[in-house]
């Protein structure tokens, strides 16, 4: 029987089956406890004779927060297991976190009269998600003795959307305003080496983001007719979602920040699904712009007729009642 979660993503039918193979982590730990649940974490080392280095250069380690809506999701949802395995075959860690689900149980409405209350709540839901993944950052330097200044973050749909604010907040951080970077007792100066964001957008309620830091290399991936996570923008007041568009337009172009970013023509949130479609481009980022630095700007629209096309998804859909 095939999952509905899709990776984790709300209402998009996933490929995953009874036949996924499954795949057992080199270790789970429990990295915080919360007042309503413990947060635990799977840490996948790379496959036996792989290679962990590229050009000499060690290569990072992969930390990844599932897509959700907030709601529901899973770090260990088996779709997610080819994937996993592809990274382990080309030498990497995985480690896959938990983090609580912020708008679990809350009513979202999204008409006019609620729209500053649902990007409230959606704000509080992502820094919630922050903070529990630098709280598994900690661990990992901490405990496992994982180097701080070679960890990628990286996430599809709400977990791409806390990958890219945690960027933002390590990046603002140590000046002298809160952070949860900071908070969370993260080594001074910490910040990601690189970001990997799945259909992923900024949510701000200060007017548009801005970053203290050069942010880490950014690998931006979105469909074009995406109805859940923006790629454009949308803005009310200072109140505002930024997509990967509106992130390349508006701050890392006009810059000269990293970034790599490919649009899918014709895809809606089903590329936060499709990350194993796009492994050449992840592979790639990594190689250029995380472990060699290239500082190398990609901009394109991808039309991939191998691409698979998912559901398309509105937040209507997602946050409908059960």
């Amino acid at each position: 029987m095939a999952s509905t979660l899709a990776m984790g993503v709300p209402g998009v039918q996933a490929q995953a089956d009874d036949n996924t193979p499954k795949l057992t982590p080199s270790e789970t730990c429990l990295f915080a406890h919360r007042d309503t649940c413990d947060l635990f974490l799977d840490i996948y080392e790379p496959t036996p004779g792989s290679e962990t280095t590229f050009q000499g250069i060690q290569k990072p380690t992969l930390v990844f927060a599932f897509g959700s809506g907030f709601i529901w999701g899973f770090r260990n949802d088996p779709f997610y297991f080819p994937w996993f395995q592809e990274y382990m075959d080309h030498g990497y860690r995985v480690v896959a976190v938990d983090y609580r689900l912020g708008l679990k149980g809350i009513d979202m409405k999204f008409d006019v009269f609620h729209l500053f209350e649902s990007c409230r709540l959606t704000k509080r839901a992502v820094d919630i998600g922050v903070e529990d993944v630098f709280s598994a950052v900690k661990f990992l330097i901490d405990k496992k003795g994982i180097d701080p200044e070679n960890i990628v973050m990286m996430g599809n749909s709400a977990g791409a959307m806390i990958s890219l604010a945690a960027e933002l907040d390590a990046c603002n951080a140590w000046n002298g305003a809160p952070s949860l970077a900071e908070a969370a007792g993260l080594p001074e100066g910490f910040h990601f080496k690189g970001v990997m964001s799945f259909a992923g957008a900024l949510m701000t309620l200060t007017g548009l983001p801005t970053y203290s830091r050069t942010p880490a290399p950014q690998l931006l991936v979105h469909g074009t007719k995406d109805g859940a996570v923006m790629i454009g923008k949308r803005t009310f007041g200072k109140y505002g979602m930024y997509g990967s568009s509106a992130l390349v337009k508006d701050i890392y172009a006009p810059k000269g920040y990293t970034y790599h970013f490919y649009s899918y023509a014709g895809h809606s949130h089903d590329m936060a699904a499709n990350m194993l479609y796009c492994m050449k481009e992840q592979l790639r980022f990594l190689e250029e712009e995380v472990m060699l630095r290239r500082g190398r700007i990609i901009d394109v629209s991808v039309t991939d007729p191998q691409m698979p096309i998912g559901e398309d998804l509105d937040l209507g859909k997602i946050y409908k009642k059960k």
